[in-house]
Formats: structure tokens, C-alpha cells, sequence
């Protein structure tokens, strides 16, 4: 199987939401995104592995931020690894595999894709040697845009690069903390067994809930203001399936039913 193929398998196993939009990308911008989605959701997966003490994420998390920053186009996936082979037998197989994810990504573009990368893995390391302690508002507006609204200006810059798509870059941050506001709002009982919260001292759901349709309602501006064409196609699929898990959210249902997912995609879709 080539690196293609086994990235959209990785992908469609990893995150059946997001594989969707990024499917029906044309074939450059589809790299590209599948490029950037899985080395994030690689890191990510070391953020939130239930079994890895926080120190060695900060350590994994670093190694690979280095390995990132130090690589080519002509660099070997191997000599990318070493970095972490120590560390292999704790890696779930998308983790580990994030060098091959690394050089899936278009040459031209790549190099946005490992920077970003590298310094949401940082980002990471931080957030775990500090166990998420967020007390504040703007620990919560740091955090957020630290493994999201970094995101949404990610993916401005691939809209940019792809066909010159033009995005206002405040919204785009919004897009990406709109989306993990939800995240945090489905997971916030996980989290609490796990012994963190993602909520400021002295927030309740309803201002977590405040924050998320905040944000969202700037996803909603920014999506809107896209031309017809692949950016505004990935935007909408995920924007609405954050709109509608609030509502079953505020309804007490853990999420959105796979019966749910598959029909406002559909509709989404025309």
C-alpha cells in the first residue's frame, strides 16, 4: 500500500468526521491536509494517551518538535523516528508513524505543515508539564489557541497556497477554539476521571457553553465569507457537526448519534 492510501486508511480509522471533508478534496490540497491532519492528531494522541505520565509526554512531545524543526524534503522517515524509537512500544501506530505524515505533505507547502506542527507539539509539552492547570479565561484562550485556533490558521494558509483563497485570520482562530470548546464540553467528564478540567476557576457548563457559541458564531462568519470551492466544503462539515453536538449537549446526550453524523453531512452536502 503506498503512503497515500495507508494515510487515508489511518485516517478514515482515526477520525471518520474529519476524513469526509478531507476526502472530497482535490488531490494536492488532499495531501496537504491529510499531511497536516494526522501529524496533529499524532501529538495529539500523546497529549491525551490515558497511560503515559506527564513527563515523558513533555519529553516525546519536545523530541518530536526537534525532529520537525531539523528535517527536509530529502530527509529519511528513519532518521525522523530516531528521535522517538526509545518511546516506540507506548506509541499508538498514528503517533508513531508521524514522520511518514510529515512527507506526505506537498514540498512547497511542507514546510508550514512541520512548522505548525512542531510548535503545537511544543505548545503540548507545555500544557502537559503544567498537568492543563487553566485558572483564567485567558489560560483557557491561551490553551485553546495553543492545539486549535493554531489550526484554523494553518488551514487559512493552505486555502491561501492552494488557489489564493483570501481569510480574515481572527475568525480563523475562532474556527479552530470553536471547535475544541466543543471537544472540551463532550469530554468533560473524561477529563475529570482523568483528574483534569478544562474550565476556568469558577466556570459551569453554561459559561463554557457561552464560549463555544461564541466562537462558533465567528466559524460562522469566517466560513461564510469563503468562495465556492474546497475550503468552503471542509469548513462546513465540521462547523456544523459543532453546532449540532452543543445542541444534543445542552439536551444531556453524550454526542451526536453515528445515524446523526451521517445525515448532516449528507445534508451539508446537497
Amino acid at each position: 500500500m503506498n503512503l497515500k492510501k495507508s494515510a487515508l486508511k489511518t485516517l478514515k480509522e482515526t477520525s471518520r468526521t474529519f476524513y469526509i471533508p478531507i476526502s472530497r478534496l482535490p488531490d494536492s490540497l488532499q495531501d496537504a491536509v491529510t499531511s497536516a491532519y494526522l501529524c496533529m492528531r499524532a501529538i495529539d494522541e500523546i497529549e491525551d494517551h490515558p497511560h503515559i505520565e506527564n513527563h515523558l509526554k513533555r519529553e516525546i512531545l519536545t523530541q518530536i518538535s526537534a525532529s520537525l524543526q531539523s528535517i527536509s524534503n530529502d530527509t529519511a522517515v528513519e532518521d525522523i523516528t530516531a528521535y522517538i524509537e526509545p518511546y516506540k512500544h507506548l506509541l499508538p501506530e498514528v503517533s508513531y508513524r508521524f514522520a511518514e505524515w510529515a512527507t506526505l505533505a506537498p514540498a512547497s507547502i511542507a514546510g508550514r505543515i512541520w512548522e505548525a506542527t512542531a510548535a503545537m507539539s511544543d505548545r503540548m509539552a507545555y500544557w502537559a508539564d503544567k498537568n492543563w492547570v487553566i485558572k483564567t479565561k485567558a489560560d483557557l484562550d491561551q490553551y485553546t489557541f495553543s492545539v486549535a485556533g493554531s489550526v484554523g490558521l494553518l488551514l487559512s494558509d493552505l486555502w491561501a497556497w492552494y488557489d489564493n483563497t483570501k481569510t480574515n485570520r481572527e475568525e480563523a482562530i475562532a474556527f479552530g477554539r470553536g471547535l475544541q470548546a466543543v471537544n472540551i464540553l463532550r469530554n468533560h467528564q473524561e477529563d475529570k476521571l482523568r483528574g483534569v478540567s478544562f474550565f476556568p476557576e469558577g466556570w459551569q457548563l453554561e459559561d463554557m457553553h457561552q464560549y463555544a457559541r461564541y466562537n462558533l458564531t465567528l466559524a460562522d462568519s469566517y466560513t461564510k465569507s469563503l468562495p465556492k470551492g474546497p475550503a468552503l466544503q471542509f469548513c462546513q462539515i465540521p462547523l456544523t457537526l459543532a453546532h449540532a453536538t452543543l445542541d444534543v449537549l445542552i439536551l444531556g446526550k453524550p454526542k451526536l448519534t453515528r445515524n446523526d453524523v451521517m445525515a448532516l453531512v449528507a445534508q451539508v452536502c446537497g
